[in-house]
């Protein structure tokens, strides 16, 4: 039996290639995910460890952070060549008009104790020296020699416990620019380094200064505060962890004598003494308590949607195989063989092929992982790629199983197919399945019941969620119920896909003879016709579901954003701060954010802080009608603006203030009594007061314009234009933040577009490997016609005709089974914007049409192309020679 099988394998090579690819593609996507998680894990883990340099131990403190009597301690422990302490400081150096906030260590005795590389100069060795990062001397544009401004903001508290804050300006030398070869701080882009002294006088607070007591330090005048903390008073410093090169092999006797002197150097330390690859191993499984198992289920369960495609690929193959194979299986019959042994060779021939396929997915998944990180070397992504992929036995068992077990499952039917007819009955070719079959019967009762059930679920997480304690409960309830209708569907595909077929085969056939043949043929086997067509919807489905989801997310974000935001963006200066100390948006920056290409509007609003007359404090900006309708969102932002008049934000101030009252406002320099009026305007910043420019100069004659409101071209991309206007502030000070509708939505759309990517790229080897199946229905399609193909060549149809009948054929699967995709996805895409987004906002629903359109045109060229070989094949053949006999 076994060579019975080889050799009708051989025989059916060609047909059993498409099968065998979908296979490939599958297993190929399970190897790839087990790798890319494993690489990620060894990425992760050797970031983390790159900043512990070239040390053979870490001290770390689970509690506290370690002082420098630990330091020395452990410096003092036979076998330590050299003991750093590591911390990381957040500091601010400025140079001209920029600005750039930077991470910096201390700087070590032992340079091998430093996770970074000098690229020019040499590291500091005295107080007031700094050693930049490359990126950061570019873009404050310095050079070795060259100095630059390290700018403390420091905190005063006097003995009434007032709190006044200034900022503290300390010259630095640049002796040096550093690299960060290992990726430890490709966050941030790299970091800097201080000498201790100065490191050790970079305090925030001024309360933190070593050797004065908070006592002695409210008793000092501001002048005598100022004047320590400009001396560059010290602090207690304390560290992160300390690093440890030894002069030979550690063990264990080595680290428990660095512990004994840790805890003799500081009784309050609780620390572990751990190799670098140990702790970073630990703060990765601590950051991600347990989360980077997502990644590699995330993986695994769109290689799981590729799989059942293939399944099904696979399980339409070996039906049609099996149907021509009846006759010899007839005669095998016939000459003594049972039903086990037929059973047992369409099952080793499934074997085979899953084994064959799978290993190959395995190669290709391997091949296309060391692809990847020979090309992620390549663009130097700042971080610790490993060099080579690392298979293990997961890495080629579990695909190389999976694999070969759907294509067993999948040839199941087949195999039982073909022993369920008597000898003589097998010699005649056998009707496609009906309703009538018990065993269809079925699978329409199990087909209703998880439609109706899993509707229900759906409908009770996408209504019922507002009443629910939490927002996850319903949205897992309605992914539970859309995925068990989900399923429901694609079980009874079989009955209502062949009259989907039917009724578009209808419309087609209105177009002349060829086309009705065409569609006469897809209902010839109703089974294959609807297996091929539920492989597409399932693939499109789960994409139309996903763009849905994602085009309503924005539909409804930008409302969202219309009701908080006035402004597309909002430069300020005055965020953090009373308007009436803060200082004036610069003139630069307005000029920066001018220049960027999508920014049409600039208005200036001056500000000021005011007393009302019943006690309250109020920030009242001053901005023209004509300028709010310029540069307001929406024509809210004009209401009230008259002179005399205070706009009012209804939705803050309804309940303190009504529509016409008489308010007397005092200001830094004068009084007004106006007029309230209640607007309809919204949002985040509706709590502050507009006036005129006038009545605002009434108030404070000397009002700055500590806000700027910039309005975007209609039509221009946030994603794009809210960068560009970070860059430009980045280049003028650093001193302006910026908020607003347009850098909100350009946040929250990297986010959506990253991910809808992701999730469309995966689901796309679903896509794929549905149309291989498309391409071989029509190719196992023609094979059987070869007589009826020969026959219409006899009787005139002409070879263009016979081709174009069979890309009609495979135009109409195809489109048949993407439409009904995009329409399931539609609905799956709103149900599930409803569930997440309902309850937080009022969800919008929208249709993505290019999504669409462009799912539908790749069904239309793909039904094409699946007909190009089929079609040829077809018509290559003569008429005589395809009506001879086998």
């Amino acid at each position: 039996m076994l060579r019975l099988t080889l050799a009708q394998m051989r025989r059916s090579a060609g047909r059993l290639a498409a099968a065998g690819f979908a296979i490939v593609i599958g297993t190929a996507f399970v190897a790839l995910t087990l790798l890319a998680a494993t690489a990620v894990r060894q990425t992760s883990t050797a970031t983390l460890a790159a900043q512990y340099a070239q040390s053979d131990l870490v001290v770390a403190s689970s509690d506290a952070p370690l002082t420098p009597a630990a330091l020395d301690a452990v410096r003092a422990v036979p076998g330590v060549a050299a003991a750093d302490g590591q911390a990381t400081s957040w500091q601010q150096f400025t140079h001209g008009s920029r600005t750039v906030m930077t991470p910096v260590l201390p700087a070590t005795d032992d340079p091998a104790l430093l996770p970074l590389a000098v690229e020019d100069g040499e590291l500091p060795t005295s107080d007031h020296e700094v050693a930049l990062p490359v990126d950061v001397a570019d873009r404050l544009g310095v050079t070795v020699g060259d100095t630059v401004d390290l700018v403390r903001t420091v905190v005063l508290t006097d003995a009434a416990d007032d709190e006044t804050q200034f900022a503290l300006d300390t010259p630095y030398t640049v002796t040096g620019t550093t690299t960060d070869p290992h990726g430890a701080f490709r966050s941030s882009n790299g970091a800097g380094v201080l000498s201790l002294p100065g490191f050790r006088s970079t305090a925030a607070d001024a309360n933190e200064v070593a050797g004065v007591s908070a006592a002695q330090w409210r008793a000092m005048s501001a002048a005598e505060q100022r004047a320590q903390v400009a001396a560059g008073a010290p602090v207690d410093l304390t560290f992160e962890a300390l690093l440890l090169s030894t002069d030979g092999p550690v063990d264990d006797t080595l680290r428990a004598a660095v512990l004994d002197a840790v805890r003799a150097g500081d009784t309050t330390a609780a620390a572990d003494v751990v190799t670098p690859q140990e702790y970073a191993t630990s703060i990765t499984s601590a950051i991600t308590g347990g989360e980077d198992m997502v990644f590699t289920v995330f993986g695994l369960v769109f290689a799981a949607i590729a799989l059942l495609v293939a399944g099904l690929v696979i399980a339409n193959t070996f039906q049609v195989l099996v149907a021509q194979r009846t006759r010899t299986l007839a005669l095998l019959r016939c000459v003594g063989a049972d039903k086990r042994t037929l059973r047992g060779s369409v099952l080793l021939e499934g074997l085979l092929l899953g084994l064959i396929a799978s290993t190959a997915g395995v190669a290709l998944g391997a091949l296309l992982a060391q692809v990847a990180l020979v090309g992620g070397d390549a663009l130097d992504l700042g971080v610790p790629l490993p060099s080579t992929i690392s298979v293990t036995a997961p890495v080629v068992l579990l695909p190389l199983a999976v694999g070969t077990v759907v294509t067993v499952l999948a040839a199941l039917a087949p195999a039982r197919a073909a022993t369920r007819v008597a000898p003589l009955e097998a010699l005649r070719p056998s009707d496609a399945p009906t309703v009538a079959d018990p065993a269809g019967r079925a699978r329409l009762v199990v087909s209703l019941l998880f439609v109706v059930g899993g509707l229900a679920l759906l409908g009770v997480g996408v209504f019922g969620s507002g009443q629910m304690s939490s927002l996850d409960v319903g949205v897992l309830i309605a992914v539970a119920g859309g995925a068990l209708s989900f399923v429901g569907v694609v079980v009874g595909a079989v009955f209502w896909l062949p009259k989907v077929v039917a009724l578009a085969g209808r419309l087609v056939g209105l177009s002349g003879p060829t086309a009705r043949l065409a569609a006469a043929n897809t209902l010839r086997n109703p089974r294959r016709t609807a297996a091929t067509s539920t492989a597409l919807v399932i693939g499109v489905t789960l994409v139309a579901t996903m763009s849905t989801g994602a085009a309503s997310a924005r539909a409804t974000l930008n409302a969202e954003l219309d009701d908080r935001y006035f402004a597309d963006a909002i430069l300020s200066t005055d965020s953090w701060t009373d308007p009436a100390s803060a200082e004036a948006v610069p003139a630069e920056a307005i000029d920066a954010v001018r220049r960027v290409d999508g920014v049409s509007t600039l208005v200036a609003v001056p500000a000021t802080t005011v007393a009302v007359d019943d006690g309250r404090t109020m920030t009242v900006r001053g901005i023209t009608r004509s300028d709010a309708l310029a540069v307001g969102r929406t024509d809210a932002l004009a209401d009230g603006l008259e002179p005399g008049t205070l706009a009012l934000s209804a939705a803050w101030w309804s309940e303190s203030y009504t529509d016409g009252q008489q308010v007397t406002l005092t200001g830094p320099t004068g009084e007004q009594t106006l007029t309230v009026r209640l607007t309809a305007l919204r949002g985040s910043r509706a709590s502050e007061a507009l006036v005129v420019p006038e009545t605002l100069a009434g108030l404070d004659a000397h009002a700055e314009a500590t806000q700027v409101w910039a309005r975007l071209d209609e039509g221009a991309d946030a994603a794009s234009v809210a960068p560009r206007i970070e860059d430009a502030l980045a280049d003028t000070g650093g001193t302006v933040s910026l908020d607003g509708a347009a850098v909100e939505r350009a946040q929250f759309e990297r986010v959506i577009d990253t991910m809808l990517a992701v999730v469309v790229g995966l689901l796309a080897a679903a896509v794929i490997i549905a149309l291989i199946g498309v391409a071989n229905t029509l190719s196992l399609s023609v094979i059987e016609r070869r007589k009826e193909s020969a026959t219409l060549r006899a009787i005139g149809l002409s070879r263009g005709r016979l081709r174009g009948m069979l890309a009609i054929e495979g135009v109409l699967i195809a489109l048949v089974g993407a439409v009904c995709g995009v329409v399931l996805g539609l609905l799956y895409g709103w149900a599930g914007a409803e569930a997440i987004l309902g309850q937080m906002a009022h969800a919008v629903l929208t249709v993505p049409w290019r999504d669409v359109t462009l799912a539908l045109a790749i069904a239309l060229v793909a039904g094409l192309v699946a007909s190009v070989v089929p079609g040829r094949t077809a018509a290559r053949t003569s008429p005589v020679a395809a009506l001879a006999t086998e």
